[in-house]
């Protein structure tokens, strides 16, 4: 049993449900938000009360936002001719840190997951569809992490969109700069030898 009072363990139980914390890292949390001024906390706790009040989805990306179309959607200096097909709303700030894409993104809502119970159908394709039938979409890249789950949701989805007249590209994959062949695992190596450039 813990030695913490209820209110102390209640607060840790609660990061805990986050994805990637344990009990010492929630802990650590619970007890830093203790030595903050009873006004940050005030903050904190009002940021995340109003989260589900301010943010919406957008209906055209499904992207997070607090517009509904988001910003992205909005911006017209982006190429609409292409989207970037990405499985959650936490890829899209990576890729747009880069400074190198500027088309349009597409959220999936995750990846098709038959342990977890997830189909296609409990995903955004049908909308991804209805926007390339209704937009003059020259590319989809199939941004999607290189695991079971996203190869076999990127194949799907190469399956289903092969009937339009647009190109399907995928993100390119391989050993990352700074890494040692000795440490890269199997697939990282599969996909390192098929996707060389020449020299």
């Amino acid at each position: 049993m813990s030695s913490h009072p209820p209110s102390i363990r209640k607060l840790i139980d609660q990061f805990n449900k986050l994805p990637g914390i344990g009990p010492k890292t929630a802990e650590k949390f619970v007890f830093y938000l203790l030595s903050q001024p009873k006004s940050d906390l005030a903050e904190l706790g009002q940021a995340v009360s109003h989260l589900k009040d301010k943010i919406t989805t957008c209906s055209i990306c499904q992207n997070f936002a607090e517009s509904d179309p988001c910003d992205i959607c909005r911006d017209k200096t982006r190429n609409s001719q292409i989207i970037c097909v990405v499985a959650t709303s936490s890829d899209i700030p990576a890729i747009e840190k880069t400074g190198v894409f500027r088309g349009l993104y597409h959220v999936l809502g995750g990846v098709i997951n038959s342990v977890d119970g997830i189909k296609p159908q409990d995903l955004t394709m049908k909308k991804l569809v209805t926007r390339i039938e209704s937009k003059d979409v020259k590319e989809v890249i199939l941004a999607l992490n290189p695991t079971i789950e996203g190869e076999s949701t990127a194949l799907f989805l190469s399956k289903l969109l092969h009937k339009y007249k647009l190109k399907i590209t995928r993100l390119a994959q391989g050993l990352p700069t700074g890494s040692a062949i000795e440490y890269a695992d199997e697939i990282t190596l599969q996909n390192a030898l098929k996707g060389r450039q020449p020299f």
